[in-house]
């Protein structure tokens, strides 16, 4: 077993290899890193059937050359079991990332979206929207947008036709700016060659194999305002993390559940504006404050078990 760095706290990130849930561990810890000094460690989430053996004889041998966490992070069902095996084996504080499939009070702490309805529990911060790696830029934005384009989802039926039509009326509409727009990996084929027609000369389509995670953090840094397709929900809350103004292209829902139910709060908060209100001549703002959510659970991770200094005052989620 190696030591902890001095005066370090120690983290254990239980990944599952899914990029969704390792960029809202990572936003988290690189959260904490802002605030404490900390030791990271990635860890692989064990099977199902290794995580109940090392479970039963507390034991978690793929941490058994790491120092003891003092945090051990992970988001997905898959990570479930090897948060609780960490904990067993080598202690620390289990802190884990959506609603988890296990019992609530299994865990030291359960950071969970909002509108997953879960509250009033000491366990529990709820959030808007989860967490992610985008920082609000202090740099100036440059004369510049973005579009985030996605596709086929199970929350809302894809319309092509509308979703081109929308584009296309922003872009005439704001002849000043200079666009770039990537796809995504649900994109229609149709849908992904019909935006590389476009043809509009202020816009550069990047299609989705040429960027990462690095393009995007540039892109939403940059842009002044960035529109987002309705069934790109991360998306949606990483823009407002940026500070941008952010604005939604609409798409038709399949039913209400609790993923519209989050986009219709953040409608009602102001955050978000639709394009339907846009065309109207509704402004596109940007949010005020900024989502900063995994900087306010990093805060009271830190406060509330005493990890470190006082960190200097984050503002709190609206």
């Amino acid at each position: 077993m190696a030591s902890a760095g001095e005066g370090r706290v120690v983290v254990w990130r239980i990944c599952d290899g899914k990029a969704g849930h390792e960029h809202q561990s990572h936003g988290l810890v690189r959260a904490l890193g802002r605030l404490i000094p900390v030791e990271p460690h990635d860890l692989e989430a064990c099977s199902i059937l290794s995580a109940i053996g090392d479970l039963l004889f507390r034991r978690f041998l793929s941490g058994q050359t790491l120092p003891d966490p003092h945090l051990i992070v992970g988001a997905g069902h898959a990570t479930h079991l090897s948060l609780l095996a960490a904990r067993r084996a080598r202690g620390g504080r289990v802190v884990v990332l959506m609603r988890p499939s296990l019992p609530l009070g299994w865990f030291d702490l359960c950071i969970i979206p909002e509108h997953d309805g879960v509250c009033g529990r000491a366990n529990v911060i709820s959030t808007q929207g989860v967490l992610n790696e985008i920082q609000t830029s202090e740099r100036p934005r440059r004369d510049q947008g973005l579009f985030l384009i996605g596709g086929t989802s199970t929350h809302y039926d894809w319309d092509q036709e509308a979703v081109l039509a929308q584009v296309q009326a922003i872009l005439a509409a704001c002849p000043y700016l200079r666009w770039q727009l990537t796809d995504s990996r649900r994109t229609p084929a149709t849908t992904s060659r019909a935006l590389a027609r476009l043809g509009a000369p202020q816009v550069c389509v990047v299609p989705h194999p040429g960027t990462d995670r690095a393009w995007l953090t540039e892109a939403l840094a940059a842009a002044q305002a960035v529109w987002v397709t309705e069934d790109s929900v991360s998306m949606v809350y990483e823009a407002l993390s940026s500070g941008a103004a952010v604005g939604l292209l609409r798409l038709p829902r399949r039913g209400t559940n609790r993923i519209t139910a989050g986009i219709d709060a953040l409608l009602g908060a102001g955050l978000l504006t639709a394009y339907e209100a846009w065309a109207k001549s509704a402004p596109l703002r940007a949010p005020t404050p900024p989502l900063a959510e995994a900087a306010r659970c990093a805060q009271i991770i830190v406060e509330r078990w005493g990890l470190g200094p006082a960190p200097r005052p984050v503002i709190a989620a609206l």
